[in-house]
């Protein structure tokens, strides 16, 4: 091909002029009452458990089911405030709460060993890979006649089967964030001299911190859910169970409305872990770190 010829494909260059103004776009302006009501997280929330109820409320009005299979949402909110004023939904509250948070940061402590040694060693980390394999798909629930058996009926096997549904999720959700933090973090910790749990501390844990979060909020809601399932089952502290005891003696007696008091305060202590516990360390770490929307 000739040099003419290649000439023919050489694009000019050219200068693009003044650019007109830019317009129809807001660069800053003031919020809407309507817009900064909505932004707040809360709000947003609100509205749509408040929309909910309106259906949930309305369903009851224009269809007119049983109570007794399906009662108002006005009738079990008031019978959920009787048992407030009357203490016995706190006490309920009380004892599901106290057997949680034992059963919890046993889970957490146990955790925290075997991602030490698999953090450490070899083996350690195929240790725990096989145990989360084998264990983490066995519903905890299961693992309840075996508490029974070994630990009779009460607060020491709830604890168990709560262990079991915080571990695994845990130890995965941690060991997985830790596989996942940057080679050069790593080399960074290792030249400063940092081993063992030092090492883990202040190189593993601050870099992973989203996976483990996750994780956290994974073995609550596995924990919780376990235990209000586990309660249904039998009581705990001397023959006084929580708030699945609460249900299962509610509907034993067809007290519908009772029943769904009891559930509504699962869901409501649900509701506060997550929004108020867990979203607040979310604000003061990750996101205040940049490390998530």
């Amino acid at each position: 091909m000739s040099d003419k010829a290649i000439d023919t494909y050489i694009r000019p260059e050219f200068e693009v002029g003044a650019l007109k103004d830019a317009t129809n776009v807001d660069v800053e302006r003031q919020l809407s009452l309507v817009e900064r009501i909505s932004n707040i997280n809360a709000v947003r929330k609100m509205s749509i458990l408040l929309g909910l109820v309106v259906l949930w409320q309305g369903y009851t009005m224009i269809v007119q089911p049983e109570p007794l299979l399906f009662p108002s949402f006005f009738a079990s909110a008031e019978v959920l405030w009787e048992t407030i004023l009357s203490g016995e939904m706190f006490e309920k509250v009380w004892i599901s709460l106290y057997v949680l948070l034992l059963g919890y940061a046993a889970g957490l402590a146990m955790a925290a060993v075997f991602l030490v040694l698999a953090v450490s060693t070899r083996i350690g980390s195929d240790f725990l890979s096989t145990m989360t394999a084998m264990f983490q798909p066995l519903p905890a629930i299961s693992l309840l006649p075996l508490a029974m058996l070994w630990f009779g009926l009460g607060i020491p096997s709830l604890v168990f089967v709560t262990i079991h549904s915080v571990l695994w999720a845990v130890a995965l959700s941690t060991h997985v964030g830790f596989m996942g933090v940057s080679e050069t973090l790593r080399m960074v910790g290792r030249n400063y001299g940092l081993r063992s749990i030092p090492y883990i501390l202040k190189i593993l844990v601050p870099a992973a911190f989203p996976a483990i979060l996750i994780g956290l909020k994974i073995g609550w809601a596995f924990a919780w859910r376990t235990l209000i399932g586990a309660e249904l089952v039998f009581g705990a502290a001397a023959g006084k169970g929580g708030l699945g005891w609460m249900i299962f003696e509610k509907g034993d007696n067809l007290d519908t409305e009772y029943v769904f008091a009891a559930l509504f305060m699962v869901i409501l202590v649900g509701l506060v872990v997550e929004n108020v516990i867990f979203r607040n360390i979310e604000l003061n770490t990750i996101n205040k770190w940049g490390m998530q929307r």
